[in-house]
């Protein structure tokens, strides 16, 4: 294997979506970003930051937390004003994410991000099947550090909290670098 194609398969894709909430049976994506890091964590692209349209029905019948976070984000008043369905927001990561990565090669990251897995799952199957089955759960990564490691937590980055999906990746990828310089030296 050549060395071009060992960096390609050590690949991370970082995604983080925003949701309707937290139920894909019955909720729906707002918004998904990507990007992608080599093995150290060094930011190899950064792909696109979709807002899918959502007709006023679903975001009306979002829950008070998503109906405040993403009215006061922007978020809401973005997707009613998107043309971009989730079909064609799956089409632009797949393209995106298959110029940096092969088939089966590279595993999903992010905070919590089986939550995000179970919505790409539903709403985007072809993304889902161009990565590797294994994730990077940073959130696993803080709770074991909160129980067996607690005083490297007191110096964890902060988080801005602005629910915005790139944002949010971007924040995940400080935080695992955190980790990875404080923990895992």
């Amino acid at each position: 294997m050549t060395n071009a194609a060992l960096a390609a398969r050590n690949r991370i894709v970082w995604m983080d979506l925003e949701m309707t909430g937290l139920d894909e049976t019955k909720d729906y994506i707002l918004e998904a970003a990507c990007l992608i890091t080599d093995q150290d964590l060094n930011i190899v692209a950064e792909g696109p930051n979709i807002i899918i349209n959502q007709p006023d029905s679903i975001l009306d019948g979002m829950g008070e937390w998503c109906k405040k976070t993403h009215g006061e984000s922007g978020l809401t008043e973005a997707c009613r004003n998107s043309n971009i369905s989730v079909e064609e927001a799956q089409e632009q990561l797949v393209d995106f994410i298959g110029r940096y990565t092969n088939p089966g090669e590279c595993p999903l990251a992010g905070n919590s991000i089986g939550e995000d897995k179970r919505f790409l799952y539903k709403y985007m199957p072809k993304l889902i099947n161009h990565l590797h089955y294994r994730i990077i759960d940073v959130s696993t990564i803080k709770e074991l550090g909160r129980r067996w490691n607690p005083d490297v937590l007191k110096n964890a980055p902060p988080k801005s909290l602005t629910h915005r999906a790139m944002d949010d990746i971007k924040e995940s990828l400080i935080e695992l670098s955190f980790y990875k310089a404080n923990i895992f030296k």
